[in-house]
């Protein structure tokens, strides 16, 4: 039998496990996987991880996850990579969709096979009330394909890249990325700068493969953006730029990158380094970074999402330097 994993942001995979055993019975092979507010990408894997290995037949997993490019799918896709023949992923879960997953698993075999047969179900369980307010599908067009690269030196807008959002993410690209902050900055092309990613080939494609309809994805070392940023042919490109660590943002802007503005999303807890609030930690190189960015009169904004309120980075520096001297 098909295992299958429901894994979301908070209890929604649990409350959606819940609606389908009161609508269809319990099912065995079947496991909730939640991301908790305190919780990581690591702790979630490791429950990915547990839940297969529970499963009678781990060899055919199907994950059925909240949102495309989110966390769980990121997790899921990490270890998908390895079971491609064999496990799926399908995004966007719902409870049509999980009905369906249960009921395929007495005709179908594969997770593949269901994978593919319940798009149609969770498509066709989004309806609306009145119905003259569902707009009929339109045949799309097929893009024009464009031969060949653009040619060097040509000057495309006012030949500058716009970059309308600079965020420190250890997570780099993840769900608070590729919905809340697409959706409020409107990039055309999210570019992950860090040299590790831009070497590590699987990263670099779970990342391309993560990003949100509409927008590509692309990962590329400091150096290369230094280039891109000075590159005419990039005029038209609004681009989020994501950064694992406040030292390569001082390195672009160094290179001559035009960040006016940095937004301090998550910065992962390590050996050396000081929590200085629910998602920062700070070793003295960020902090060296943080303040050499303040002198050259780069503005933060402390926050997640764009909803929540900023904190203040004054008082974040302040503590963060207490706190690693304290330490020494």
């Amino acid at each position: 039998m098909v295992g299958i994993i429901l894994a979301s942001h908070g209890q929604f995979a649990e409350g959606i496990l819940q609606s389908g055993s009161m609508i269809f019975g319990e099912q065995e092979d079947v496991k909730a996987v939640t991301l908790q507010p305190s919780e990581g990408p690591d702790d979630v894997r490791k429950k990915m991880e547990e839940a297969v290995a529970s499963f009678s037949d781990p060899k055919e997993v199907l994950f059925l996850v909240d949102l495309w490019g989110g966390t769980p799918f990121n997790q899921a896709n990490t270890l998908f990579e390895a079971h491609k023949e064999s496990w799926a992923i399908v995004a966007g879960m719902n409870l049509p969709m999980v009905i369906e997953a249960y009921s395929s698993r007495f005709s179908m075999n594969t997770a593949h096979e269901i994978a593919q047969h319940i798009l149609t179900v969770a498509k066709e369980g989004i309806r609306v009330k009145p119905e003259e307010l569902e707009v009929e599908e339109k045949a799309v067009e097929a893009p024009v394909a464009v031969q060949g690269s653009i040619p060097e030196g040509t000057v495309l807008g006012d030949g500058k890249i716009k970059i309308v959002l600079a965020r420190i993410d250890s997570r780099l690209l993840h769900g608070q990325v590729a919905t809340a902050w697409t959706k409020s900055v409107n990039p055309s092309r999210i570019i992950v700068v860090s040299d590790a990613v831009a070497k590590d080939e699987l990263r670099k494609n779970l990342i391309e493969q993560a990003a949100p309809p509409g927008v590509k994805a692309n990962v590329v070392p400091v150096d290369k953006m230094i280039q891109v940023a000075k590159d005419p042919r990039f005029g038209n490109t609004k681009a989020l730029l994501l950064f694992e660590n406040p030292q390569d943002v001082v390195r672009a802007m160094d290179g001559g990158v035009d960040i006016k503005e940095v937004n301090v999303g998550s910065m992962a807890h390590s050996v050396g380094k000081v929590v200085v609030s629910k998602v920062l930690s700070m070793g003295d190189e960020d902090l060296k970074s943080f303040e050499t960015m303040k002198e050259k009169g780069v503005k933060f904004d402390v926050r997640k999402v764009p909803n929540d309120s900023k904190d203040n980075m004054d008082e974040i520096l302040k503590k963060a330097k207490a706190e690693l001297a304290a330490n020494k």
